[in-house]
């Protein structure tokens, strides 16, 4: 135990809790068991990290990591049953996915250490959502964080408090800049390229970002779904298709002869690259009649996947839709529209550059004009940017 506190002590001092992600206001942290989920690298262990900062709770916490060898001859539960013993109160359990069993262990901490709160969290997605739909369905409270939104991206760089804005906030035109950005533009275009996650700023970042897509596509997805090597190469060829004609608009009876697979393997497929965040579906707005969503269109998880997996200049439209879904799926609703680009709480909105025009929503009550490349809102036309101020 000493060792774990040890490193737990190393973790806290070069912490900074000057920059804090949006997801750290929404989340009870006064629930007995708080998953955190998210892709590798959104933040989610500097957030732990924070909250026990910024809890005032230091001594009273222990954060450890699942991954240390440790726990090669030690069990969390013993852990956990030691920490309770010695008055503890919060447990933060990090990389949780890299411990075999996690789920049944976690499950006895709240069953029989009720006295200790336990949070915990780990990069691959697809393990925390089954560990805790198998084993913790009841107890636990599950949040999702995602990359940074360009709110968040100027905040970061910039050292600013610029808050959130809700969506009719922004369809008013309300949003408000401070001084310091005097070109949003500027900014934007780079936080579409590399923006999403918050290792931005290391030299490498591509590299990192290329290292993401890798480890999801040949260690988490694998080892959830149970795939074979040759299976795996299947998923990897996939995105490989949707990363050269996105926004896609999947035929699945068409990709599973390219893949020598049936239309149902191909669903299961972009199902496992979903919950991955690997890509993102839109699905039509159901019309009160089915009882299952059809799938319109396939993005990538975000602009920044774009870059990574681009052999040529990637088209522009394709990362203006993509920015606009990744920015407003995080607290809306949104489906396709059938007139338009997306549906999003009831609002029509289409996409484009500055020279796109109303001919498309003409006859389109509560609809809207999205630009790329304005600076100002006037009427029913949207600045692209301002949708990142959403969370």
């Amino acid at each position: 135990m000493e060792q774990l506190y040890e490193l737990y002590a190393k973790k806290l001092k070069t912490l900074s809790t000057e920059f804090v992600r949006y997801l750290y206001q929404q989340i009870n942290w006064n629930s007995q068991l708080i998953v955190i989920m998210g892709a590798r690298g959104v933040g989610k262990t500097t957030m732990l990290l924070q909250r026990i900062i910024l809890s005032g709770e230091k001594d009273e916490s222990l954060y450890i990591s699942a991954d240390n060898t440790f726990f090669a001859g030690n069990t969390l539960y013993d852990v956990a049953t030691r920490f309770a013993q010695s008055g503890g109160k919060v447990l933060y359990i990090d990389e949780i996915h890299k411990y075999q069993g996690w789920s049944k262990e976690v499950k006895m901490m709240y069953d029989y250490l009720p006295e200790i709160k336990v949070v915990i969290s780990g990069s691959s997605i697809l393990e925390l959502i089954n560990g805790t739909d198998a084993d913790l369905s009841r107890r636990a409270i599950r949040y999702k964080l995602e990359g940074l939104s360009f709110r968040e991206y100027l905040n970061f760089t910039l050292g600013l408090h610029i808050p959130a804005y809700c969506l009719e906030e922004i369809l008013a035109g309300k949003v408000e800049i401070p001084a310091e950005v005097k070109y949003p533009l500027a900014h934007f275009k780079e936080y579409l390229t590399k923006g999403y996650f918050p290792f931005f700023k290391q030299d490498d970042y591509f590299q990192r970002l290329e290292n993401v897509i890798n480890q999801t596509m040949e260690v988490d997805i694998p080892v959830y779904a149970k795939m074979n090597v040759s299976t795996a190469r299947k998923l990897k060829h996939l995105l490989y298709i949707i990363s050269r004609s996105v926004p896609f608009k999947p035929n699945f009876t068409e990709i599973g002869r390219a893949l020598s697979s049936d239309r149902g393997t191909v669903a299961d497929h972009l199902v496992y690259m979903e919950k991955s965040t690997l890509i993102r579906q839109l699905n039509f707005a159901p019309d009160g009649m089915e009882l299952v969503q059809k799938t319109d269109k396939v993005y990538l998880g975000n602009t920044c996947f774009i870059y990574a997996l681009a052999d040529e200049k990637p088209d522009i439209g394709n990362i203006r839709e993509t920015f606009f879904y990744c920015a407003m799926c995080v607290n809306h609703k949104v489906t396709s529209s059938p007139t338009a680009d997306f549906l999003v709480e009831g609002h029509t909105f289409e996409i484009g550059g500055k020279s796109k025009n109303q001919k498309q929503i003409k006859n389109i009550n509560d609809a809207y004009i999205v630009k790329d490349d304005i600076e100002n809102a006037y009427m029913n036309i949207i600045p692209l940017w301002m949708f990142g101020f959403n969370y």
